[in-house]
């Protein structure tokens, strides 16, 4: 998936507020996530640690050697930089938790994932489209995959887990019926 200036405007908008019903894509890539808790602090966290990413897209030279990490999340700085165990427990069991979905493969460092979002890279194939709660320990993160069922994600998964996720299931693509039939019984 490309992305480009306008689009990485539009992310960001949706990770501030949430989008439209009317302004979905046909289809839209559901992961079911399972939390230890609170379901509207785990979302809080995801978005806290997307939204300075993708504001990066838009503005960071991805020539520089390194990326400025201003407004990244300490605990996911900390998570993210080997340093698990200066990392708050959620962040901790999200780490065990990917390592484990993963089949023991080594989380995104920093740098490397904060890379994913330059929009040159088409490695990324998904944008922010929503979380909604599923219930009390369950949210659904929707994200556009233009359609595609096989897609880079594990740059969303790495971030889904470390916001503190102990289970990840998906992508699924699913009707964008779905997700604005959450998004409005949440009201």
């Amino acid at each position: 998936m490309m992305h480009n200036s306008d689009s990485l405007a539009a992310e960001f908008e949706r990770l501030r507020s949430r989008p439209g019903a009317g302004s979905a894509p046909p289809v839209l890539a559901l992961f079911v996530v399972d939390v230890p808790g609170d379901a509207a602090g785990y979302e809080q966290r995801l978005r806290s640690v997307l939204s300075p990413a993708v504001r990066l897209g838009g503005t960071a030279d991805f020539e520089r050697e390194s990326l400025p990490v201003d407004g990244v999340p300490d605990w996911f700085a900390a998570v993210s930089s080997g340093n698990e165990e200066r990392a708050p427990q959620f962040a901790r069991t999200g780490y065990d938790g990917y390592v484990g979905h993963t089949g023991g493969s080594r989380p995104w460092e920093l740098q490397s994932w904060l890379f994913r979002f330059d929009p040159e890279e088409d490695s990324r194939g998904w944008e922010w489209w929503d979380a909604t709660r599923a219930g009390p320990s369950r949210v659904h993160i929707w994200a556009d995959s233009q359609g595609e069922s096989l897609f880079g994600c594990q740059d969303l998964l790495w971030a889904a887990y470390a916001a503190g996720a102990v289970r990840v299931d998906g992508p699924a693509i699913q009707k964008s019926a779905v997700w604005s039939a959450e998004r409005e019984a949440e009201r």
